[in-house]
């Protein structure tokens, strides 16, 4: 008697590599994410009189200021620059992030709120 096509018991062979191809991409996926982690993000506001740092895990590294830009008299525009610089750095960042993870989705978004 001639086999039949259906479930024959056992992985289908093209479920098998569709498995072994996903798991593939997600341990790519872990790689790129720890990359990415790794990385640092500057920024910089006020023609430079304010730099600030961040990482891949979006926390603040480093912030450095210039000394002409620290005046006591107006504390307000300080804030404002440091406010300015660290946006543009986790900006930077998350943009970062957005092209390491458009690789994986093709372009089809985020992977159900894996938070990138």
């Amino acid at each position: 008697m001639a086999k039949r096509g259906g479930y024959q018991g056992g992985m289908p062979g093209n479920m098998g590599n569709l498995m072994k191809q996903a798991q593939k991409m997600q341990k790519q996926m872990e790689e790129s994410q720890k990359s990415l982690e790794e990385k640092e993000f500057t920024a910089a506001a006020g023609g430079g009189a304010v730099e600030v740092t961040v990482s891949g895990k979006r926390e603040i590294l480093k912030v450095k200021l210039a000394e002409e830009v620290v005046d006591p008299d107006d504390i307000e525009m300080l804030e404002d620059l440091i406010v300015a610089a660290t946006n543009e750095a986790l900006r930077k960042a998350e943009e970062e992030a957005a092209a390491v993870m458009s690789k994986f989705t093709g372009g089809m978004g985020g992977l159900g709120g894996l938070g990138f």
